[in-house]
Formats: structure tokens, C-alpha cells, sequence
């Protein structure tokens, strides 16, 4: 993630033509390859933030594969990805050879994890979280699922620690409290936001701010009245590109969000999206980072 400075606000921000060429083509794709599996590789994992357990656990050698949120720490993308885990297909899952596959909660679609579950493969899933409980209750299933459970403990103690000093810092009176609009998208600029019980919603709640829009559940295409209704403070983004993503001058002319306090003051918060979304051992130093964003606190 990276910070600077606008003029009023603050924006943060990750077919072989001949047969003599053969040999260097062939050179080629050896070298893309993932490095080989650690003898004791065994594990799938779906979901960023399961991976992100899984390596906090010191069982990253356990890693067999992993699908395409999992991204962190930067090391894991070495590892053969299965695709993007809300669209598995069972062959390319299965390929693999996984001995345990460890799923975030929401893998799908519903009839390849039918057809996966139905294979003879230890499958494990993990559910959602949405607070620091859920957290715990990640890394201790994922520990008890690897066989370590002790480890488990002592992560779920240190993790637990930090999200409770981080949340205490995070605390702002009531009546100071910014109003922050999650944008998901702006593709073909219209503002797809969040509403309540998303991992958006509860990480601007956990930072200390206040979730803009509180009428649905979910995320919602908003109308250009519904998000002037919600007068945001702060714009809240993904730092990354493509649909999910528009660039300060485009965002904040946008008639949607033009005449919101934001786009008075110029104020979006960009941040990675498994770091702020993902409910993983890293929710604390998202916290601490978004209220530090929100408030100019230190992070």
C-alpha cells in the first residue's frame, strides 16, 4: 500500500514457427514453471486468507497448490494455482493431487465442489469470518485440520491480542466518526457499494468509522441519489486496477459521487483487498492502517 498527499485530502495507495527455435522455446517454459513441491507438500488451498493461515502456522511446506486470491505472502504465488476459487473446475482442483484441500467458505460453483467433495480427498471448509471470533475460529479449524494444533493456539492468542490493542485504538467517539462508502466497482460508472454484513462493512466498523450506506445487505449497484443520500466523508477502494478500480480525476467526476463531502475533499482510501477484506492473522495491521487513513493517526 502506499500514501501521498492530495491537494485537499488524503489518498492511499500493488505455435513454434521452426524447428530451430525448439530447444530455446522449451528452455523457456522450464523456466515458468512452479519450482518442484517440498516432499511433504500435500494441501490445497482455497482463499487467501486460509493460505495466509496455513503460513502463519509454519506449514507453508505443506502447500501443494493454491487458487488465485491466494497471494500472500508473495512467496505462495509460486505454487501451481487451480483458478479463481468462486469458478474451481473439479479437474483442474483435482489435478493437483492433493491429499487435504483446506476451502474458504463460498468456493464454488456448487456442482464442481459436488463433484470434489465426492472424490476421495479430505475436504475442509473454513467459514467466513467478519470479527475478530470468526478469525480465531479460522486459524484454530485450519490447525486442527493440519494436524497442529498447539500451534494454532499460540497463533489464535497472538492474533486475538493484536486485533483487541488494535480495535482499542481504533476507537473514536461516536459524534467524530466518518461516514466511508465501500466501492467495490465502477464499472461502466455506475457505483456498485456495500451495504451491511460484508467484510467491507465490518472492517470500516472495526477502523473506527461508519458504514455509509446501512439499507441492505451486501453489495448493491447504487443509484446517483442513493449515493449523494449516503454523503460519504471517504471514499473506501481496492488498490488495484481494471473495472474495480478508477483514478482520482475520474472518480470524483463522476456524477455519483461529485457532490458528496468526499469529493469535496478529494478523500479515498485505497488499500490491497486480501489485506482489508481477507479476515486473516493481518486484520489488526488493517485496522490500525485504515484508521491512520481515516483519522491521520498513527498506523
Amino acid at each position: 500500500m502506499r500514501f501521498c498527499k492530495s491537494s485537499n485530502g488524503l489518498t492511499i495507495f500493488t505455435s513454434l514457427a521452426t524447428a530451430m527455435f525448439g530447444g530455446l522455446v522449451a528452455l523457456t517454459v522450464s523456466a515458468q514453471q512452479p519450482a518442484p513441491a517440498h516432499p511433504q507438500a500435500d494441501v490445497l488451498s482455497i482463499g487467501g486468507a486460509v493460505t495466509e493461515i496455513v503460513v502463519a502456522l509454519g506449514q507453508q511446506h505443506r502447500l501443494l497448490a493454491r487458487d488465485t486470491t491466494s497471494t500472500y505472502p508473495p512467496a505462495v504465488t509460486n505454487l501451481p494455482d487451480v483458478g479463481y476459487m468462486r469458478a474451481l473446475s473439479p479437474e483442474g482442483v483435482l489435478s493437483v493431487g492433493p491429499s487435504l484441500i483446506l476451502s474458504e467458505e463460498g468456493a464454488g460453483p456448487p456442482e464442481a465442489l459436488e463433484v470434489i467433495r465426492a472424490a476421495d480427498v479430505a475436504y475442509v471448509e473454513v467459514p467466513d469470518a467478519l470479527d475478530a471470533t470468526g478469525i480465531l475460529s479460522k486459524i484454530e479449524i485450519i490447525g486442527s485440520a493440519l494436524g497442529v494444533p498447539d500451534r494454532a493456539e499460540g497463533l489464535a492468542a497472538e492474533v486475538g491480542a493484536a486485533l483487541d490493542a488494535a480495535q482499542a485504538r481504533a476507537d473514536v467517539p461516536a459524534e467524530d466518526r466518518k461516514r466511508v462508502l465501500f466501492v467495490l466497482s465502477t464499472d461502466g460508472g455506475k457505483i456498485n457499494a456495500s451495504g451491511t454484513g460484508t467484510a467491507a462493512d465490518a472492517i470500516i466498523r472495526m477502523a473506527g468509522g461508519v458504514n455509509a450506506v446501512d439499507d441492505f445487505t451486501g453489495y448493491k449497484q447504487l443509484t446517483d441519489e442513493a449515493v449523494g443520500i449516503s454523503a460519504p466523508d471517504v471514499i473506501l477502494m481496492m488498490d488495484r486496477t481494471g473495472d474495480h478500480a478508477a483514478a482520482d480525476d475520474e472518480l470524483f467526476d463522476m456524477p455519483a459521487i461529485r457532490l458528496t463531502p468526499a469529493a469535496e475533499t478529494r478523500s479515498v482510501v485505497r488499500m490491497d483487498g486480501l489485506l482489508m477484506l481477507g479476515f486473516g492473522p493481518r486484520t489488526a495491521e488493517a485496522v490500525e492502517a485504515l484508521n491512520a487513513a481515516l483519522y491521520g493517526t498513527p498506523g
